[in-house]
């Protein structure tokens, strides 16, 4: 039998040029939110069914879910998100926990699904979560840090965060009589609007609802402030108020998930090429209190890097990475390999050197060099070697120095970064 050498279906092979994106992109994240006071936190891969049952939405646990029995005879699964793992987390140590908390991370994630641009089974997903705190203040930190992050990468202009409140949905739901199942249907049928289209969403909305509810969903928000006054207009006024033109509401913003209770929000890339969501969030108020007497109310967000690597390259964003190597270290003979090694023992504290693991003459370790995307090579001549001294070839620049051995590191170190 031949193997396949093809990955699992939507899964990715992550090649050093894959992972050098990856890392990049992780270390903005990293940077930046940081700078915000959060601190980084992980979780077990595999939890019970159970906590993703009570309050993650019901297509993902009953479709998507990645779930098996152990050899324990436990029900597991393979995380499709991370919220219900932070909420376990908080309250296991709720009380020695200092208030507001400000948590992320950036854990791998599963999901069951139709494998297509954008969306993959397997991805990596930054989530970034504010629990206490003032409601709306901390929904306005969690949005500033959302704007915060993608102005790292130069994407700020290109960007527009849609939000909603699902505390004010409710209650336009009831003001025009829209309860139960068929207040669901509709959260339902809003979430998806954007992917069924104009015509198919009216066609199937007044199956559900009245004329003057339909009519609110075109409504600008300044005329549903007055209109519909309650909490949720209250602090959406908060929002826009500080945020400006970084978000614009958005009645058709639900989000699926079981647990958001006021505040939802997600950003979209504006470029027709990309026109999708790139990250979404919301508030829960609810969730911490699934584990025991304990409640708190939290704000957050995921952004997957599927997602944010398309925003990138559709707009230019992906930087210019220099050389992989610093140094690669010529083998003009197998009998000089210790004192190669030395050399590039003195050089590794502050570079990124490679050293010959073959013997050759100059063009051969030149072209292996150059394989190898080395900015700089090392190369032995028997009288250089007679001085204390060798050949340094600048790949880059076309240039070449004799330099003494002693003086190497400091040599290439005032050179590593012109070009």
């Amino acid at each position: 039998m031949t193997l396949s050498m093809q990955p699992y279906k939507g899964a990715r092979d992550f090649y050093p040029e894959d992972m050098k994106i990856q890392s990049w992109m992780f270390e903005k994240m990293h940077h930046v939110i940081s700078s915000f006071g959060y601190e980084q936190y992980n979780a077990p891969m595999l939890e019970p069914v159970d906590l993703y049952a009570a309050k993650t939405g019901q297509e993902i646990v009953e479709k998507q879910l990645y779930a098996f029995t152990d050899r324990g005879g436990r029900n597991v699964a393979l995380r499709p998100e991370m919220t219900p793992s932070l909420a376990r987390m908080v309250a296991a140590r709720f009380q020695q926990l200092p208030k507001p908390i400000r948590w992320y991370s950036i854990p791998n994630l599963w999901r069951y699904e139709k494998p297509q641009r954008g969306r993959l089974r397997e991805h990596w997903q930054l989530n970034c979560d504010l629990l206490g705190g003032e409601r709306v203040l901390a929904d306005t930190e969690i949005l500033m840090l959302a704007c915060a992050i993608v102005d790292a990468y130069g994407g700020s202009e290109f960007v527009k965060i849609r939000i909603n409140h699902r505390g004010l949905m409710d209650h336009v739901f009831a003001h025009h009589g829209l309860l139960g199942e068929n207040a669901l249907a509709m959260t339902k049928l809003l979430d998806a609007r954007s992917k069924i289209g104009e015509e198919v969403f009216v066609r199937e909305a007044t199956l559900i609802a009245d004329k003057k509810l339909l009519a609110f969903f075109d409504l600008p928000f300044e005329r549903i402030a007055i209109e519909y006054p309650c909490l949720g207009t209250q602090e959406l006024t908060h929002v826009m108020q500080v945020l400006g033109d970084r978000v614009q509401f958005d009645s058709s913003i639900m989000r699926g998930m079981d647990y958001y209770t006021g505040l939802v929000f997600e950003m979209y890339d504006q470029s027709p090429e990309n026109p999708r969501a790139m990250f979404g969030g919301g508030r829960f108020d609810n969730l911490i209190g699934l584990f025991g007497k304990n409640d708190l109310s939290g704000v957050g967000f995921g952004f997957g890097d599927v997602t944010l690597r398309h925003f990138l390259e559709t707009h230019n964003l992906l930087p210019q990475f220099g050389p992989k190597l610093d140094v690669f270290i010529s083998l003009p003979d197998a009998g000089l390999f210790a004192q190669i090694a030395a050399i590039a023992a003195q050089l590794r504290p502050e570079l990124r050197v490679v050293t010959a693991l073959e013997s050759g003459g100059f063009r051969e370790q030149l072209k292996m060099a150059d394989k190898l995307e080395a900015r700089f090579v090392v190369l032995f001549g028997a009288e250089e070697e007679s001085r204390g001294a060798v050949l340094v070839k600048d790949l880059i620049q076309g240039v070449q120095h004799e330099v003494q051995v002693s003086a190497l590191q400091s040599f290439i170190l005032e050179r590593k970064g012109t070009v």
